[in-house]
């Protein structure tokens, strides 16, 4: 599915690491910044989780609420949460539900290989849920600047 700025973002039912059911419709009325990411403890994904850590209180006071979308269970969830010291809910979409709604699942390629995977992406959502901003070209460790100045 082809999401375009401006499009009415995909609701969706998930659980975050703790089992609890997590709805895009229960952040009405506050901006969302939906990142999709391969793998927790990986590089690059490391990086850009503690990116928007570090930077949690200044995306807080301009109003907006992170959520962390990666195909991991709610254990390794929990444990990269842990190990990280993220302040932020993470969903594990195991069956790949929320992925193929925003279109973040889909053929990748590494070392010659072509295999399925997260296409890393960030979705900057208003308060109306309404898609404001599509980042793809994610700066893992410079990520928040790249939301801010979106």
């Amino acid at each position: 599915m082809e999401l375009n700025i401006g499009d009415k973002a995909p609701d969706f039912k998930a659980k975050d690491q703790d089992g609890n059911e997590i709805k895009l419709s229960d952040f009405k009325g506050k901006k969302v910044i939906l990142y999709f990411y391969p793998k927790d403890n990986t590089p690059g994904c490391t990086a850009q989780a503690c990116n928007l850590r570090d930077n949690y209180e200044d995306l807080q006071k301009d109003g907006y609420v992170v959520l962390g979308v990666s195909q991991d269970s709610e254990k390794s969830h929990k444990k990269f949460i842990e190990k990280q010291g993220l302040p932020f809910p993470l969903i594990a979409d195991e069956d790949h539900t929320v992925h193929n709604l925003y279109g973040t699942w889909g053929e990748k390629k590494m070392y010659g290989k072509t295999y399925m995977g997260t296409l890393r992406t960030t979705f900057i959502i208003d308060e109306e849920g309404k898609i404001e901003d599509i980042i793809q070209k994610v700066k893992t460790k410079d990520h928040t600047a790249q939301i801010l100045n979106s």
